[in-house]
This record gives C-alpha cells, structure tokens and sequence, in this order.
C-alpha cells in the first residue's frame, strides 16, 4: 500500500523524478488557471449575474470577511496569497473524490513548501508594515534572551502547519485503502464523503493560521480599518468580482 504519492514514479531518468506529487500538483494548478480564466471572462456588474459570478463573489467576500475578522485591517493586499492558498489546498483535497487522483497535499514535500510560502511571507509583510528594524525587534522583546525561543517558534509553527496538512490527508488516504480491502462497498463511500469534508475544513484552518501568522508579525494597529468592516463588499459585486483576480492569480 503507498502511504504518499511520491511513490507513484511515471518517468525517471537518473536523478531526476517524475512522480504523483508533482503531476497532480500540475493538474491542480492547471485546474485553477483555466477556471480563474473562464470564470473572469464575463465578469459584469449589472444584477443579471451568472451563477458562476455568484458563486465566484461568495468566495470572494467570504474570504475578505475572514481575513478582515483576523487581522483587522483591510484584506486587499493578504487576499491574492491568502486566497490562492486556500484555493490550492482546497481544490487538491476535493479532487480525491477522483478515482485514481492522489492529493499532494498528501506528500510531505507538498506541505513543506506551502509551510516554507507561509514562513518567506510572515517577515515580508511584517517588514513593509514595520520596517526591518521594526519587524526583528520583536524577536527580542521583553529581554534578549528571548531571541533564540522566538527563532524556535518561528520554525516549529512552519513545521506544525507543513505536518498538520500532511498527517490528516495522508491518513484519509491510508484510511480508505484499508476499508476498500476489508469493505469495498458502502463505508468506503461515507469515508471518502468524510474526507472530502477534513480536506476542505483543512484547507480553511492552514489559511487561517497562515492569516494569524502574518497578523501576528504586523504588530499592534488601529482599530480604523477593522470598523470599516463594510468598505471592500459595499461596493457591490462588480468590486467583489473584480477583486476575483487576485485570489486566482
């Protein structure tokens, strides 16, 4: 039985690997070009909406309200990477309802880099909001002794987020292929169902968490931004669709 998809090999030659991780994660990423283009094609702002651009604007506004809801400020420039994080994460994990589809978020490798993209974006939005003196003052405060435990945590949250993902898809997988061998009929089917539903509620907590990391680096600020709540969806759905692009770019 694999456990993860960096097993499956399609192609080798010498050092270099052509496995499942890397030509799902092609597909997935290929799955959400092509849709964020088809889906942007027709974008309108009159009240005649398709059902694509309803769906599109929930999604949108959905994901600005939680973003806004952590960080309190306005969640313009964190959508576009908080957005495609969640979109990825989420789109991997539905697609194991896909016979023969093997989730890279299922490899350790998958969750190590999306962990690494969450710890590069931690000190860059923390310095262009602080500054870089501002920013790496916090890892010695109150004394600076506490230099070495803030290094620390910074890595062993890296590490929490990239095995967090990896054990709960990993162990969905694993969980059906042992009932497939025992049952292979309905309980199969109500745990894949279960999985679907783990996957996307673990898309949903790595891009919180992602979200109260970078809110965390960004220090102390004014309750401004979070009391206009309102201002990014009053606009309407033309500013809500618009705003589409950045989530799928």
């Amino acid at each position: 039985m694999q456990i993860t998809p960096d097993q499956t090999i399609f192609w080798q030659w010498g050092p270099f690997v052509l496995n499942a991780t890397i030509v799902f994660t092609w597909v997935v990423m290929a799955v959400l070009a092509l849709g964020a283009r088809l889906l942007t094609l027709r974008l309108t702002d009159t009240e005649d909406l398709s059902p694509w651009q309803n769906l599109l604007e929930v999604l949108v506004i959905g994901l600005r309200d939680q973003i806004r809801g952590v960080s309190q400020q306005d969640p313009g420039r964190y959508l576009p990477f908080i957005g495609t994080l969640f979109l990825f994460i989420a789109t991997a994990n539905a697609f194991t309802i896909i016979p023969g589809f093997q989730p890279p978020t299922g490899s350790l490798s998958t969750t190590t880099a999306l962990a690494i993209c969450v710890l590069i974006a931690v000190p860059l939005y923390g310095v262009a909001e602080r500054g870089v003196l501002g920013y790496l003052g916090k890892y010695v405060r109150p004394t600076f002794f506490m230099l070495p435990f803030n290094l620390i945590g910074e890595l062993s949250r890296t590490l929490a987020l990239a095995i967090r993902l990896y054990g709960n898809i990993m162990s969905g997988t694993v969980i059906v292929a042992i009932l497939l061998s025992i049952t292979p009929f309905l309980f199969p089917i109500v745990i894949q169902l279960l999985g679907l539903l783990t996957g996307l509620i673990q898309a949903y907590i790595f891009a919180i968490l992602a979200m109260v990391y970078i809110a965390s680096a960004m220090g102390p600020h004014s309750g401004g931004a979070g009391n206009g709540s309102g201002e990014g969806d009053s606009a309407g759905s033309c500013n809500a669709g618009s705003q589409s692009g950045g989530v799928n770019g």
